[in-house]
Order: C-alpha cells, then sequence, then structure tokens
C-alpha cells in the first residue's frame, strides 16, 4: 500500500461512500477525511428551492473542498495514507447538473484558478449501481432531506461520473457495482476489496464479489 497516499472513494448520492471509506480506513491505517455537508448552512434550503439555492450551495461546497485539499498537500499534517469519501472535481460535477448556464461559468472560473493547485488521488474507487438500488440506500439511510431527491437527478449524476473518468483516462479508477457490493450485510466484502486495492494494476478495473451462498 506504500504506493497509495490518497485514496477517495467516489460515487452518487447514496451509493455508499462515507460508509466505504470509513471502513477501509482502519485497516489501511489511513487518516479519514470526510466531507462535511452539515455544515453547509445553504444545503436544506438547497433541497427544498434547488433554482434558488443552488449557486450559494456550489460555491459552499467548492470552498469547503480547497480548505480540506490544503491540508492534504501540506507534509505532515495527516498520516502517509489518507482516504477520503470525496475528490477535489467532484463539486464541479455536481455544479454543472444545478446550476444555470451563467452562474456556471461564473463558478468555473472560479474552480479553474483552484483546480491545478489541487492533487488527483492515486487511486479512486467509484461506486455505481442502477437507481433503484442508490434510492433504496437513500430510504435506508433515513435522511429527512434526501426524500426530494428525484430519480432523474440521480440517473444524470451516474451518467456525470462516467462521464468525467471517460475524460481522464490516466486516473486510477478501481469500479464497484453496489448491487453486488454489501461490506455492512457483507463484512468479507471489506476484505476482498483491501485485497484488490493492494494487487491494482489500472487505470481501470472493475470488482465483483462472488454470489452469496445461502440456504
Amino acid at each position: 500500500m506504500k504506493r497509495y497516499r490518497h485514496i477517495a472513494v467516489e460515487g452518487p448520492i447514496g451509493a455508499g461512500k462515507s460508509t466505504l471509506a470509513s471502513l477501509l480506513a482502519p485497516p489501511l491505517g489511513a487518516e479519514l477525511l470526510l466531507e462535511r455537508p452539515h455544515e453547509n448552512p445553504f444545503l436544506k434550503d438547497f433541497y427544498v428551492d434547488g433554482g434558488r439555492f443552488a449557486f450559494q450551495t456550489q460555491l459552499f461546497f467548492l470552498f469547503q473542498r480547497i480548505e480540506q485539499y490544503r491540508a492534504l498537500t501540506q507534509p505532515g499534517m495527516f498520516a502517509p495514507l489518507v482516504v477520503s469519501d470525496f475528490m477535489f472535481d467532484k463539486d464541479r460535477l455536481f455544479a454543472r447538473l444545478t446550476l444555470s448556464d451563467e452562474e456556471f461559468r461564473l463558478y468555473s472560473q472560479i474552480h479553474a484558478q483552484m483546480a491545478p493547485h489541487m492533487p488527483q488521488p492515486d487511486l479512486v474507487i467509484w461506486l455505481d449501481g442502477p437507481t433503484v438500488a442508490l434510492r433504496e440506500r437513500i430510504h435506508r439511510r433515513g435522511r429527512p432531506m434526501e426524500r426530494r431527491i428525484e430519480s432523474e437527478y440521480l440517473h444524470a449524476l451516474g451518467e456525470a461520473y462516467g462521464e468525467y473518468f471517460d475524460a481522464h483516462p490516466a486516473l486510477p479508477v478501481l469500479m464497484i457495482d453496489i448491487d453486488r457490493f454489501d461490506p455492512l450485510r457483507r463484512p468479507g466484502d471489506v476484505q476482498r476489496l483491501l485485497d484488490h486495492i493492494a494487487r491494482f494494476e489500472g487505470p481501470r478495473e472493475g470488482w465483483d464479489s462472488p454470489p452469496t451462498i445461502t440456504g
């Protein structure tokens, strides 16, 4: 694992990013770096009236990620390995879907000033799956503000991630279908994933857990 300094877990809302990052960090001896959505004062209003509060919400998240990534780039601030539940470019994917064309142009000008200074992860674990699976997981975790999320939005997020990774072919990505991966219900999935990370050759690989044996 010494070749990794930063492993990022990514995927649409409900994919299980924070859960997986929290499960991976301890056995890797890694520092855990999580998003802090609860600190965003506009997020609750965004879920009620996205058109009115999208720009404020995205700018807050952008500056929050800049702050977190600046700490990540400073030697001695973290353990030799960091596992996060986001990558810096994530926010731009969301912004493209939530902002008007005029707002996105302004947002992109700010993002473009900072992006070159933000290092890419050494490995991205991309959690993806059908919209119905994402909705089931969102329902399972029971966050009231997320009940307003539409299936079309979740589908568009999945498409946006796919387009982003297609546009960055050199970025090491390990793809996981969440329909066949559930580390909370099948703890053995975590160890199998750790084994795959250790032997990852990239730049693109897929992970599949073996069929669950029942009866």
